[in-house]
């Protein structure tokens, strides 16, 4: 018997305890997708096992099929380094592993054959490709762990007492709307701009504060710095990015993402409005009666000054 803080606990039940904790752990992998996996372990990961890390999240689809050994060549790692990276994901094999990628990639495969059905079959059709890229990326937007975030997000957009956005170069148009649509259903929103008075406005935030960060490649060397300002600083941090394993997103304490295309190397900012549409819409679902009274006020003031014309 094992005796502790005066109750006794027998050794069956420390077994139920280790088979729950066990179990519970492989329950909540099951349901996770690997790449949000692969980001919520990959700070506690060796150098080597980071470099089978970034060419899994690059590369599920050829890593579905390949060798411990194939994968390790073609990160620069040993087949070890591979097998260590299974085990420290929680996985209890490498094989473990590869089937979870591989249930991944046949459902995305089959979500996006749904998808194609959608679409006119026509070779001479310019511009399909370009549609069943969007409307994979809108897809994915409803994968579970994705609206987990999202949810975050709008939980912690709500409860903010200030809200500063940030993004450079190609981000900032996205930054710009973001911060332009927050603003019409809530106060203390900031838009640092593109001349660099970033931290200016940061030293107005306070602990309950949250800094929104916008990065897409080519990632911005100015967006990555005020990110890690806010990290260093306690700050709350949120990114809209293109990947989990971003410059930010291996930072960020939330971060939202839409694929790259990486065949052409660019991103749409159509699905990147689609995914601040969601945040929007939800905000609005909890929030309603501060939004109403806030936008009431907002309304006189443009029907004050004339501000549209109606």
């Amino acid at each position: 018997m094992i005796m502790y803080k005066n109750e006794k606990y027998s050794l069956q039940h420390l077994s139920k305890v280790k088979d729950f904790l066990l179990f519970g752990r492989v329950d909540y992998m099951e349901h996770l997708p690997f790449k949000q996996l692969v980001k919520d372990q990959f700070k506690g990961l060796s150098t080597g096992q980071k470099k089978v890390a970034n060419y899994l999240m690059e590369n599920l689809d050829k890593a579905a099929f390949q060798t411990a050994f194939q994968i390790g060549k073609q990160a620069s790692v040993s087949e070890t380094t591979v097998i260590r990276l299974s085990y420290a994901l929680g996985f209890q094999s490498f094989s473990q592993m590869q089937e979870r990628i591989q249930r991944q990639m046949l459902l995305q495969n089959q979500a996006a054959a749904s998808s194609a059905d959608l679409l006119p079959s026509s070779d001479q059709h310019v511009f399909k490709k370009v549609i069943e890229n969007q409307v994979d990326i809108l897809r994915n937007l409803l994968d579970s762990a994705n609206i987990q975030e999202i949810w975050k997000a709008v939980d912690v957009l709500i409860q903010a007492d200030q809200i500063l956005i940030s993004g450079h170069r190609i981000s900032h148009a996205a930054a710009y709307w973001f911060s332009y649509m927050l603003s019409t259903i809530r106060n203390q929103v900031n838009l640092s701009s593109t001349s660099g008075d970033f931290f200016e406005k940061f030293c107005n935030l306070t602990e309950q504060s949250v800094v929104v960060v916008f990065s897409f490649p080519r990632y911005s060397n100015e967006t990555i710095k005020i990110a890690e300002c806010a990290v260093e600083n306690g700050i709350t941090l949120i990114s809209i990015t293109d990947r989990l394993l971003s410059p930010v997103g291996r930072i960020s304490d939330i971060v939202l993402t839409t694929e790259e295309n990486a065949e052409t190397g660019t991103n749409s900012i159509a699905s990147v409005i689609s995914l601040l549409d969601l945040v929007i819409e939800g905000i609005q679902q909890k929030d309603k009666e501060r939004i109403s009274a806030y936008q009431q006020k907002l309304e006189q003031l443009y029907s004050t000054f004339q501000v549209f014309n109606e």
